[in-house]
């Protein structure tokens, strides 16, 4: 009998925190890219992606363990400090409904600011939270490089506990 490959809710969720780490680095040394423009997701800037990325974050993580969600005037982006304390709070979350007795194939009403009213499970919206915003760290890279940031944050899963072999 095969055993299919399986990624985990953990694994995902540190790809996502490997992710954020290395752009909260970048932008701590970098603090002018936060007012470069950005059209992404509605926004007028990267500091307004940013806050995108972690509001979404955050909400979904109340809204699987069951909490009011923060309203996303509430959610600060005027510096690397305050956007990446947002994805704190929210990883801290993740980390406490994957450790206790989350219902994860359960399903939840929510109301999303684009896509209307939704029902789907906690599964799907932890996941969905996760790969968002990895979907957006690429983007950001896009954005950021013509400016002349270097941008060596390694984004793909496939860098996660990569051991580089020795050139022959």
């Amino acid at each position: 009998m095969m055993t299919e490959p399986v990624l985990t809710a953990v694994e995902v969720l540190k790809w996502n925190e490997t992710t954020s780490a290395s752009w909260r680095k970048l932008l701590a040394a970098n603090p002018e890219i936060l007012a470069l423009a950005c059209d992404i997701a509605g926004t007028s800037s990267i500091a307004g992606l940013l806050q995108h990325i972690v509001a979404v974050e955050l909400r979904y993580a109340q809204r699987i363990a069951g909490q009011l969600e923060t309203e996303y005037a509430e959610i600060p982006f005027d510096s690397v400090e305050a956007i990446y304390g947002t994805h704190d709070r929210a990883m801290a979350m993740y980390r406490g409904v994957l450790g206790g007795e989350t219902k994860w194939e359960e399903s939840i009403d929510f109301v999303t600011r684009r896509g209307g009213k939704l029902r789907v499970t906690r599964r799907t919206v932890l996941f969905h939270a996760c790969f968002h915003s990895i979907r957006h760290y690429a983007q950001l890279s896009t954005l950021v490089r013509p400016h002349g940031y270097k941008t060596d944050i390694p984004g793909d899963y496939l860098f996660m506990g990569m051991q580089p072999l020795a050139s022959s």
